[in-house]
């Protein structure tokens, strides 16, 4: 079996026990964000199995986008990822995020 050399960890352990490595984390191709595809970016960030920067750069994100995205999982859950859910948790102006991780 042949494994492809990558910087960082190759899984990391959630604080629920489970343990996400890379290949949960969605396809460098994606063009279709649902909710769970920018959880599993946002946890992998979060948990330290990729870096920001790699993040950005993999997905093609801006750092305002991925910071909404940390912004809305850490204030209101997972939920708050959901398009559908943008006026329902939207964040007040002038009011800062927490740390997601």
């Amino acid at each position: 079996m042949y494994l492809k050399k990558v910087e960082g960890p190759r899984c990391v352990t959630l604080p629920d026990g489970k343990v996400m490595s890379r290949a949960d984390l969605p396809d460098t191709g994606t063009k279709r964000w649902v909710a769970s595809r920018k959880a599993a970016v946002v946890r992998g960030v979060a948990y330290g199995l990729i870096t920001q920067e790699e993040a950005l750069e993999l997905y093609g994100l801006s750092e305002e986008e991925f910071g909404e995205w940390v912004s809305a999982a850490t204030l209101h859950g997972i939920d708050a990822l959901k398009a559908t859910a943008v006026q329902k948790y939207r964040q007040p102006e002038g009011e800062s995020a927490k740390n997601f991780s």
